[in-house]
């Protein structure tokens, strides 16, 4: 076949047929057919040689030309590509290094072979083209809901046709035991969209909690006009569901709105959901205040927050513990969810003898320590007293408003207090130097002979060793191991060091030692806050 016996339209049409066909620019097509040409062209001229084919995007005729670059003498390779200053001389006017004399060369007679090439050419072009065009179709829509019909199913998975393409919706995305059958209509989340070999691979789900979000603000117009925005929601997908919303109007109801006339709404969302129970929470700022509606339709007694561990304790009525822990511990594992918190719930009756055991502990440490009778130490305690360093160091006036203490009594508590803490600090620091502990960190300011010799138990005996801790080794922390919290317990815990002061006491070891220039630390410091403002700045702008 020679291209110039050929209507020279023919390759526009096709060119415009094929991108109609997929749905592209044509414009890639014809580049397409530019490179299939220039192949065969090199097959007939040879493979060495630079030929480049361009298609007039009016009219249709295809021009080879061949293509030589100048070169310094030494880097010249190619002869049939490439050529010297002093050979380029005879074709162009003051060459240069870089410069290119193009050359026109006849069209060549495309055989079978190279006709075959030319066309799988064209086709891989082609594919290549339709896979970018649905890879930035589809990476934009990441985070919305699609409607698809199920194709086929593939060991459990089910592929959906979405229009311009295929997505998968894998099996443990589906909710419960779904069955979907071919022709089926389906509505999924896409979840993700990634570039990979094969193709772009567009991934659905209809268990994330971002689903249920989505179809709220499909059947809630309020939630899709702002005025009513989801901060949370935690699924157990197929059995039960929280959801927590927030209204920015006054006169608006978030949890009514999102019920809806007669609970039309959420019926919506639960049918679409296979019979989901879905509780409607109002949001508050107040993190114990919303853990009380969270865990809802149980009663909530008590509630304490341990802010630094990301904790925290409920204390329900004896006949309400089954209904906050709910059935196989539903309720209370998606109200953690809801909160990020772990949730310890107990009976009042568990609460109470917790109480109990504490008050004892405590009026025997000041019998024991201060040599008081049963009845004074429980009056201390009743006072909040808790250790011995609080009677030794509080204000004297708090010891004075204690029925039956006059200013010598409380002297004489405060005396008892810290003559005791003197001996456990003495014996304490003796027990250290038998384990070796060095003089720097003996002398070391922020640790007290007690913790000094918990470190020393551990191995840290000099600057040095404690210099190298990290804050979370001393003060103890959280770490999430298969979706759990795990407790890692600190050395300093026990004398309730924080992780702020704990780093504190590690830089300030690693300054004394050298480890770290102070004017870096605070360049370092001042850039931190400067990138806190910036933040603060483009939020507010936002």
């Amino acid at each position: 076949m020679a291209i110039t016996s050929a209507n020279q339209l023919e390759l526009l049409q096709t060119a415009e047929a094929v991108a109609r066909e997929k749905m592209i620019d044509p414009g890639l097509v014809v580049e397409a057919m530019e490179e299939s040409l220039a192949r065969a062209a090199k097959s007939r001229y040879g493979s060495e040689m630079d030929i480049r084919v361009s298609i007039d995007r009016k009219t249709g005729r295809a021009t080879f030309t061949r293509v030589r670059t100048v070169v310094e003498d030494e880097e010249l390779e190619n002869y049939q590509a490439e050529m010297t200053v002093e050979q380029a001389k005879q074709y162009l006017d003051d060459p240069k290094v870089g410069d290119q004399f193009v050359e026109e060369v006849p069209p060549v007679e495309m055989g079978r072979i190279a006709a075959q090439s030319a066309k799988q050419v064209i086709l891989q072009k082609v594919r290549e083209a339709e896979r970018d065009r649905q890879f930035e179709e589809f990476k934009d829509r990441v985070g919305t809901i699609i409607n698809g019909v199920v194709k086929r199913e593939e060991y459990g998975n089910v592929i959906v046709d979405v229009g311009r393409g295929e997505a998968i919706l894998r099996r443990n995305e589906k909710i419960g035991r779904e069955a979907y059958r071919n022709g089926d209509r389906i509505r999924c989340y896409i979840k993700d969209v990634r570039r990979e070999t094969r193709g772009p691979q567009i991934f659905l789900s209809r268990t994330a909690p971002e689903f249920m979000a989505e179809l709220f603000k499909m059947e809630v117009p309020e939630i899709y006009d702002g005025i009513i925005e989801i901060k949370a929601v935690a699924r157990d997908p197929g059995s039960r569901a929280k959801i927590a919303v927030i209204s920015y109007d006054g006169s608006i109801d978030p949890v009514g709105a999102c019920v809806g006339m007669r609970g039309s709404r959420v019926q919506a969302v639960v049918n679409e959901l296979q019979g989901e129970k879905i509780d409607i929470i109002p949001w508050n700022e107040d993190v114990p205040t919303f853990l009380v509606n969270a865990l809802q339709p149980a009663e909530v007694s008590k509630v304490v927050l341990d802010e630094d561990a990301e904790r925290i304790e409920v204390v329900v009525p004896d006949d309400q513990l089954s209904l906050a822990i709910g059935r196989r511990g539903q309720n209370v594992r998606l109200a953690s969810q809801l909160t990020n918190l772990d949730i310890d719930i107990m009976t009042e009756a568990e609460e109470s003898e917790r109480r109990q055991k504490e008050f004892e502990e405590r009026t025997r440490l000041f019998m024991d320590t201060l040599d008081l009778d049963e009845f004074f130490a429980q009056l201390l305690v009743s006072e909040g007293f808790t250790n011995l360093e609080e009677v030794a160091y509080v204000e004297l006036d708090e010891l004075l408003v204690i029925d039956g203490v006059d200013e010598d009594t409380a002297n004489e508590l405060q005396a008892r207090a810290r003559d005791v803490l003197e001996e456990q600090a003495r014996a304490a620091l003796e027990r250290a130097r038998e384990l070796g502990v060095q003089d720097s960190l003996v002398e070391f300011e922020g640790l007290t002979p007690q913790m000094i010799v918990a470190l020393a138990e551990d191995g840290i005996k000099s600057l040095e060793d404690f210099a190298t801790c990290a804050d979370w080794e001393l003060a103890g922390g959280w770490t999430t191991v298969e979706g759990e919290r795990v407790k890692d317990d600190g050395l300093l815990e026990p004398f309730e060091v924080s992780l702020e002061e704990a780093q504190n006491l590690v830089m300030t070891a690693r300054l004394q030692l050298g480890w770290v220039d102070l004017a870096d630390l605070e360049a370092d410091e001042a850039e931190a806050e400067e990138d806190a403002g910036d933040e603060s700045a483009e939020e507010a702008g936002a």
